[in-house]
Order: structure tokens, then C-alpha cells, then sequence
């Protein structure tokens, strides 16, 4: 039988009414929030970095394919590049790749109501397909008209600001260079989509690539590059790297998201720090509460400490005692906490109860998300801390002389 944890187990299982017993109760609360607190920041960072990536992710794709230029930032090129078929079938056989979709883009005004906005239009094809996480309201591009479609698509905020609805005739006008007039298309306004990020809605409107060709006045193969879905977005650099070593050729190359975004994906990193700090501080609250509670225990057991050693007990097996106790509150911390946080995260992902400002953050609703290795991750950590820790203050049993202490009743 292992007799410290025979005697931690009894002790705190009988002690109801002590002081001690309180202390016992105020040490699991303790655990219990800074566990619940550290494994919630860890969910709602996980959950906004994925979030906020996945809508970028969804408009632009993961990995882009364009001439090399000076300024990565950026997804126009100077140069339109001729359409390869073979590149895109060869590519979609790529592992991760999902679909591979030819753009073009070119800024424009759009000239509405007596109101113009400056956008960037995004040509795209019939085969590129707006993903569910995109809200769209009215229709998407038509693309049956043989010319080219005759309509666009304009983000919410935009279309709120030029006050027009889906049906709504626009007016785009497109600046050449040495030239006093623009020249002018007539559009119909299809649907608007809404992806909560300000660097996407405020800028970007779609509209069928043959409008940009003609404008342009490129053939019906010229565009600006190609943009790939992958199902993993860690894999972004793997097939980065193994289109441009493998597929592609000079003057092409290939971008990241990460490479055409950086400040956005610095600032998504810089997350990462606030989550340490969040889980630093929890965990230094949940190691002193538990030290502070096993030392008023030890200093209230003194004269059990005494009857220990009297009987023959070394000092190594009392202080397992102790350390049992501290292995036990910890447990019931953990536990409860894990309860506690994974309880509120459900509730968020039914009800979406804890809101967001969405022009502050791009999101409406505080998102939560959790990998299976975060919370083992941080229970596993939480208890070897505290155990560790506790042993400082159980070396205060080795100072305890039996005959003072059991001198006293």
C-alpha cells in the first residue's frame, strides 16, 4: 500500500469544516480558473488566427503564381503572362491542391448615384467558386452572356456606402495612361459579399476576367496569375516550393499569402505572444495559491508531521504526503477547469453569446478553436509545474523536531 497517499487522501477527505478545509477549496478554485483562463486564451487565439486566415484564404487562395516583381505586396502585375491549360491540370495533381483559378486585376471607379469609389476589380472566371464562408447576398456572376458578363460583385460595406442594391446599374470607369478620358463600362450590380475583413471589402470587387481582357485589350490567354486552394494551409510553402522548383518557369514564381501579406500575418503572430503572457500569468497564479496552501497545511499538520516522525517515518515519505496533497488539489482543479472552459466554449459555438465589434475585428462573434494536443498540452504542464514547485515548500517538514511539537496539546 502506498501509505503518503493513503494519509494525503484521508486527510483531505476529512477534513471538512477546518480552516484548512477552506484553504483546500480555495486552492482548487483557484487552479480551476487559471486552467479554465489559459486553456480559453489558448481556444479564442487558435480560433481568431484561424478565422481571420481562413477569410483571406477563401478571396485570395493560399499560394499565388505571377512574374516575379520588386514588390511581393501586391497581386497585380505589371505584365499580363500567357494561360497555360497544361500548368493548371498539371498543378491540380499537386498533393493539398484543390483548384487552381486564372485572375486578372485592374484598378477602376465605380460611378454610381453621383458617388464614385475607387476599387480593384478581381477578374475571374466561371469556374471560380466563392466558398460557403463567404456571405453573398442576391446572385453571383452570371457568365453565360458570349461577350463577356455584363455584372459585377461589390462587397456590403461598398455597396451600402454608394447606396445600391443587387439589380442596381453601376457605372466603371478605367484611367489609361496618357489618356484625358476614361474609358466607361456599364455593369449590372449581381449580389455583394461580405468577408468581415476591412483589407478585403473595402478594396475589392469581382467581375468576369473577359471585361479586364477587353479593357486591357489582351487576347482571351492573358492574365495577371493564378491563385491555388489548398486543404491545409500549413502546406502553403511545401506547395509553394514544389510548383516553382518543379512546374514553373521564368519569369513566374510563386507567392504565399503570407509573402503578398505580411503586416497582416505579423500582426496575426504577434497573437501568439499575448497568448504566453495570458498562459505565464495564470500558471504563476495557480503556483502560488497551490505553495501558499500547502505551507498553511504543512504549518496546521505540524503536530501530525511530529507523530509521523515519532513513528518512524522518514522525512522523504511525509513530504510525499504533502506533495500527494498538492497532486490532488491540482487534479481537482484541473478537472473542474477543463469542465469549466470546455463548457464555455460549447456555449459559444451553439449561441455565439461573447460578440465582437466586426469593424474592429473583422469578426462578429468570438471564435473558438482547439486542437486535441492544446489542452493536454496545458494540463500536463499545470500539474509537473505545481508538483515541482511544491516541493519547495514541503521541505519545511525536514525543520520540524518531533519532541518541541508534541510537547503541546
Amino acid at each position: 500500500m502506498n501509505l503518503p497517499f493513503f494519509i494525503a487522501r484521508r486527510y483531505l477527505m476529512h477534513r471538512k469544516g477546518a480552516f484548512s478545509s477552506f484553504i483546500i477549496r480555495l486552492a482548487v478554485l483557484a487552479t480551476t480558473i487559471s486552467v479554465a483562463a489559459m486553456i480559453m486564451a489558448m481556444a479564442i487565439v487558435t480560433g481568431f488566427k484561424y478565422e481571420i486566415r481562413e477569410k483571406l484564404f477563401s478571396f485570395w487562395g493560399h499560394v499565388h503564381v505571377e512574374p516575379r516583381t520588386m514588390n511581393a505586396n501586391t497581386v497585380i502585375a505589371p505584365e499580363p503572362i500567357e494561360r497555360n491549360f497544361g500548368l493548371e491540370k498539371t498543378v491540380t495533381s499537386v498533393q493539398h491542391v484543390v483548384s487552381i483559378d486564372a485572375f486578372a486585376a485592374r484598378p477602376a471607379i465605380v460611378n454610381v448615384n453621383h458617388m464614385m469609389e475607387g476599387l480593384q476589380l478581381k477578374g475571374v472566371d466561371k469556374n471560380y467558386k466563392l466558398p460557403a464562408s463567404i456571405d453573398v447576398q442576391g446572385h453571383r456572376i452570371d457568365y453565360s452572356d458570349t461577350a463577356y458578363a455584363k455584372e459585377i460583385m461589390l462587397s456590403a460595406g461598398v455597396a451600402d456606402k454608394l447606396n445600391v442594391k443587387p439589380g442596381d446599374m453601376l457605372e466603371l470607369y478605367f484611367i489609361e495612361p496618357g489618356s484625358v478620358l476614361p474609358r466607361i463600362r456599364k455593369v449590372k450590380l449581381a449580389g455583394t459579399y461580405h468577408t468581415g475583413m476591412e483589407e478585403i471589402d473595402k478594396s475589392y470587387a469581382l467581375c468576369d476576367l473577359r471585361l479586364l481582357q477587353r479593357v486591357n485589350g489582351w487576347d482571351a490567354n492573358k492574365i495577371n496569375g493564378y491563385q491555388m486552394q489548398l486543404d491545409d494551409d500549413a502546406m502553403a510553402d511545401t506547395v509553394a516550393n514544389t510548383v516553382f522548383y518543379n512546374y514553373v518557369q521564368p519569369p513566374l514564381t510563386t507567392y504565399t499569402m503570407e509573402d503578398i501579406f505580411p503586416n497582416l500575418f505579423d500582426w496575426l503572430h504577434l497573437q501568439d505572444v499575448n497568448t504566453r503572457v495570458i498562459i505565464g500569468i495564470m500558471a504563476i497564479v495557480a503556483i502560488i495559491n497551490l505553495a501558499a496552501a500547502l505551507l498553511i497545511l504543512i504549518v496546521e499538520q505540524v503536530r501530525m508531521v511530529g507523530i509521523l516522525k515519532a513513528q518512524g517515518m522518514p522525512n522523504g515519505q511525509i513530504q510525499r504526503v504533502f506533495l500527494y496533497h498538492a497532486a490532488i488539489i491540482s487534479g481537482m482543479g484541473i478537472v473542474l477547469g477543463n469542465i469549466l472552459a470546455f463548457g464555455i466554449c460549447w456555449l459559444q459555438i451553439k449561441t455565439g453569446f461573447l460578440k465582437l465589434t466586426e469593424a474592429n475585428y473583422a469578426l462578429r462573434y468570438v471564435p473558438v478553436k482547439l486542437y486535441w494536443w492544446q489542452p493536454v498540452l496545458i494540463n500536463g504542464a499545470t500539474i509537473i509545474l505545481c508538483i515541482l514547485c511544491m516541493w519547495l515548500p514541503s521541505l519545511y517538514i525536514r525543520r520540524i523536531h518531533p519532541a518541541r511539537v508534541l510537547q503541546f496539546k
